[in-house]
């Protein structure tokens, strides 16, 4: 196994410190962490046709429901698909991520660092977390809301400024979507999720048809025209 890189290292210290690493990480030994961080799936020569997407934010802003959606979304359209996900503490606030990889084979749920094709990032400093998931190429999904950790140490306590910049300073292609604001232009302030998966769905290769089934299937009854209208919200987003 190859050494962890310093910068791997660094995004789990830095998870530790502001009090929003995920409960599993939280108990797991390290050498099980710095595995995760650089896992590499046995049948890498059969893995070029896998779209990986990383889903990160805090506790209660819906990422399991989003998740749910876009996995759903990509079987209903005929693909083998993977999920896997870590919560943060129960209550609202921790570290909750999500990984959804879907293709003609997948054989493992986990992303391998530096392999996801998308993040969608539900709160900043979460996106700016999870960077090294990412491939150089990859787009992110930025939702421009900044949620304060519950506790930070002191000598981290300033919240990072210009996050929309420094995903872009890496390399990374970053879609900044006010999905608050939106949410509250249709009068529901917690459909933030789904107008970002509805910014995502541009750049997947599902039908309108195949997500607003999935959509359906997924919500309450009386919840599907709105969660419907911040869906096409967040895909006629410019």
């Amino acid at each position: 196994m190859n050494i962890i890189k310093d910068s791997k290292l660094s995004a789990i210290k830095t998870m530790i410190k502001t009090n929003r690493c995920p409960a599993a990480v939280a108990v797991i030994p390290l050498c099980v962490i710095k595995f995760l961080a650089i896992f590499n799936i046995r049948y890498t020569g059969r893995c070029m046709n896998i779209t990986s997407i990383l889903l990160a934010g805090v506790g209660g802003q819906g990422i399991v429901l989003a998740s749910k959606i876009l996995a759903k979304c990509a079987f209903t359209a005929g693909y083998m698909v993977k999920e896997s996900e870590l919560h943060g503490m129960a209550q609202r606030g921790g570290s909750v991520i999500s990984h959804v990889r879907f293709g003609e084979e997948v054989y493992s749920p986990l992303i391998p660092g530096g392999k996801a094709d998308f993040l969608v990032a539900l709160e900043e400093l979460e996106g700016l977390r999870y960077t090294y998931f990412l491939k150089s190429s990859a787009q992110v999904i930025l939702n421009s809301k900044q949620v304060a950790p519950s506790i930070i140490i002191p000598e981290n306590s300033r919240y990072p400024e210009n996050i929309k910049e420094k995903l872009e300073s890496l390399g990374f292609r970053v879609d900044a979507v006010k999905a608050l604001e939106e949410a509250k232009e249709l009068g529901n302030l917690k459909v933030e999720n789904i107008i970002l998966i509805g910014a995502l769905s541009r750049y997947l290769p599902f039908t309108v048809e195949d997500w607003q089934r999935t959509i359906e299937e997924s919500v309450p009854v009386k919840t599907i025209e709105i969660n419907m209208k911040a869906f096409i919200t967040g895909r006629e987003i410019k």
